[in-house]
């Protein structure tokens, strides 16, 4: 199982850094946007959409509702900020309430455990995730920032799996994930931390004003929101009685199971930026 994990983490990566660097925006608007209607397949059921076509329903709204982002924030020339903005602090603020959610779980389970809740979950959930990678990437180096947050959401999932092996004592979210612990959690934001630092020190002088306390701060939110987009999706899952999401990738369950920590962490790491004036 360990041997066919990292197979398939390896092809993952290469598909991801042969995308962001070698294809045009608007291809890896569309891949992305594959990848991200797939996962949106993989929530329906989390929703209550369970037949065939209710599954190829609910992703055909998911991809309306991303198309729709694209022409309104017209990604395909360059982003307007004014209008992404209000997607990605929706979205921010949604990761917020899911916080008081995760940590108030099994009670609480009356605000969202119905199936228009859940849908509206998943698709903001998706929806801006895509969005937010997708104007980054147009963004001045914007494959580079992209690949930042995706090394920032891994170092905080590699220390925390470490920490919590080593020092893991204290439960974080119990009646959600049991095997995560606080210590592991600390593990991951010293990781990320350690990852932010290096990044301003590598910096060139043009990006001389992201002071490093600014980096810092959002390195910590990054790699919290990180953590609480997959207890988010855990919750859901144990909710619904479900282990994983799918089967489509071998050893690691469905895509959501491997991109639910980028759908907490990128559009706080897009806020970040915009606020930081990047």
């Amino acid at each position: 199982m360990l041997k066919q994990r990292i197979a398939t983490g390896l092809v993952l990566a290469g598909l991801f850094l042969a995308a962001v660097f070698l294809l045009p925006l608007q291809w890896i608007a569309l891949a992305f946007g594959v990848v991200a209607v797939l996962c949106g397949w993989e929530w329906a059921p989390l929703a209550g959409w369970k037949p065939p076509w209710a599954r190829v329903l609910f992703a055909a709204v998911l991809g309306a509702i991303m198309y729709s982002g694209w022409i309104f924030a017209d990604l395909a020339a360059s982003a307007d900020q004014s209008r992404v903005q209000p997607w990605i602090g929706g979205a921010c603020l949604f990761w917020s309430l899911s916080l008081f959610l995760v940590k108030s779980y099994p009670g609480g389970t009356w605000a969202w455990e119905g199936p228009v809740a859940r849908s509206v979950m998943g698709w903001l959930a998706i929806s801006t995730t895509w969005l937010a990678i997708i104007y980054l990437l147009g963004l001045t180096n914007g494959p580079l920032l992209v690949v930042l947050l995706v090394v920032g959401v891994a170092a905080a999932d590699i220390g925390a799996y470490f920490a919590g092996r080593r020092w893991g004592r204290h439960k974080l979210a119990p009646a959600v994930s049991p095997g995560k612990t606080w210590e592991g959690l600390w593990g991951g934001v010293v990781a990320v931390l350690g990852v932010t630092v290096l990044v301003w020190m590598s910096l060139p002088n043009a990006y001389a004003h992201l002071q490093i306390v600014s980096l810092v701060v959002m390195g910590l939110s990054v790699a919290g929101a990180s953590v609480l987009g997959d207890l988010t999706v855990s919750m859901v899952k144990r909710n619904c009685g479900v282990k994983d999401t799918g089967s489509m990738l071998p050893g690691h369950g469905g895509l959501l199971d491997r991109i639910d920590s980028i759908c907490g962490a990128a559009p706080v790491f897009t806020l970040g930026l915009m606020l930081m004036g990047y």
